[in-house]
């Protein structure tokens, strides 16, 4: 399983537009959360959820029909 690491970037883009990609520094991580740092500094802290056995992925901008999600696979 794809699992994400202290330190380490991540990117995702915007479903409506591609041009649209947030950044996300993992600060620090626990068994179930992840602290992510956004490219002005802002702190967000996620709950990780399994894709299966193959990565762990978090909403950083929240829960709703079309949001991104940050996926372990996509380090920058």
């Amino acid at each position: 399983m794809t699992k994400f690491e202290a330190g380490r970037k991540y990117s995702m883009r915007s479903i409506c537009d591609h041009e649209c990609v947030w950044t996300y520094t993992v600060k620090a991580r626990t068994a179930q959360t992840v602290t992510l740092m956004d490219e002005n500094g802002k702190e967000t802290k996620c709950r990780i959820s399994c894709c299966g056995t193959i990565e762990e992925m978090v909403r950083p901008l929240g829960k709703y029909s079309m949001c991104p999600i940050l996926r372990a696979s996509r380090a920058c």
